[in-house]
């Protein structure tokens, strides 16, 4: 079998699994394709190597291709979401000093309380609260967006938010120039580990079914390579179910913690891979539901109603046609290229390709086409419901 090398961008976290795995399992390689991961230090070098076509593929934020798509992130490129790598896997975080003085408005931290820790945030008595996200273009963004100004105490000029890539987000908090950080794992646990941090929310208990990374791919790039494009998202799919099964949870912490992926200790990759976070140093282990996953309930299917609400978020932000926005932004998450593509490997396919936002506070069935496919909560923490025409 003639190989045919792909180059793939990528932030060392937690999320990037499902293409580390692809690659040191070979998965990648049974689909004869050379699968070659390019570390990247933030988002934005990440997003100009895609745009100039010096890489082929990456690990994305799930706002980044609309974002780009859209224009307003770098060099305007139509890049389309092929697949969702990772569902939620983030966590809010505060400085020692932030900590203690929520704690002063008698606020006790349970990790799982989203309302409460804004209130306990509001009443702390900080005036600007400068909180770290990882890029503009976040699923990071809009949560933090989402759970505070939901608040009474919200205004918007209490809030101050400056971008830091996540390798840097404990020194940040550190050297003081943030309050607080919403990051993916594993940089909230080295915050806590480092001991400059305290961890007060896992981004699941925000939104229980964020779309937090996906595989991005320049339009041009899919077009021309239709078989390759194929061959890797079935890589990464089998790599995802794979990541999802408990037994090799172990083994995918070893090939993480490796330099050339991750480079942090067993310690810090742990927690979000079995999904037991320690919040605070010295604390026990707290189990979120749902806190990070990469296959199940349909994890990996590219809706097109979460790409519908965010493309509603970085219109807000940006003064653009709401309509136009969602059209574009939903034609660029490929359930189309799901579909077709990832038939052949026998999964059970939603019968629809978008959903109301928020409506399951339970695991529901629903209509799929071999009959069996569940789906997970995907409740936001104040009930908002979004509906973007779920027979799209």
């Amino acid at each position: 079998m003639t190989e045919h090398q792909v180059k793939c961008g990528f932030l060392p976290l937690i999320d990037a699994a499902p293409l580390i795995i692809a690659r040191e399992l070979l998965f990648a390689q049974d689909e004869g394709i050379d699968l070659q991961l390019i570390k990247q230090p933030s988002w934005s070098a990440l997003r100009d190597l895609l745009a100039l076509g010096q890489i082929d593929a990456a690990h994305m934020l799930s706002p980044m291709p609309i974002a780009m798509t859209l224009g307003q992130s770098g060099m305007p490129t139509n890049v389309d979401a092929l697949m969702v790598l990772s569902v939620n896997g983030t966590v809010v975080g505060v400085s020692q000093t932030l900590a203690r003085d929520m704690e002063k408005t008698g606020w006790v931290s349970d990790f799982a309380s989203p309302a409460a820790a804004a209130t306990a945030l509001f009443a702390s008595g900080h005036k600007t609260i400068r909180i770290g996200i990882p890029f503009p273009f976040s699923m990071h963004r809009m949560l933090l967006e989402h759970w505070l100004s939901a608040h009474p105490s919200f205004r918007s000029k209490r809030v101050e938010i400056i971008t830091v890539p996540p390798p840097r987000m404990a020194q940040a908090v550190a050297d003081g120039t943030l309050d607080m950080f919403c990051v993916g794992e594993p940089w909230g646990t080295a915050a806590v580990q480092q001991g400059v941090a305290e961890l007060i929310l896992p981004g699941s208990s925000i939104w229980q079914f964020a779309p937090e990374k996906v595989l991005g791919a320049t339009r041009d790039w899919i077009e021309q390579h239709p078989e390759t494009c194929a061959g890797l998202m079935r890589a990464i799919y089998r790599a995802t179910e794979w990541l999802d099964q408990p037994r090799n949870k172990p083994l995918a912490v070893e090939i993480l913690a490796r330099s050339q992926h991750i480079d942090l200790p067993h310690e810090a990759i742990d927690p979000a891979i079995f999904g037991q976070i320690v919040p605070r140093k010295g604390a026990k282990p707290v189990t979120p539901p749902g806190f990070l996953f990469f296959n199940n309930n349909a994890g990996n299917f590219p809706w097109r109603s979460q790409a519908a609400w965010v493309s509603e978020r970085i219109a807000t932000w940006c003064g653009l046609d709401p309509e136009d926005a969602s059209r574009r932004g939903k034609a660029s998450f490929r359930s189309d290229l799901y579909r077709a593509n990832l038939s052949s490997l026998g999964i059970d396919m939603p019968g629809a390709s978008a959903k109301v936002e928020g409506a399951l506070r339970n695991p529901m069935a629903v209509a799929s086409t071999k009959g069996h496919l569940i789906l997970g909560p995907d409740a936001f923490f104040d009930g908002a419901i979004f509906d973007f025409d779920a027979q799209d």
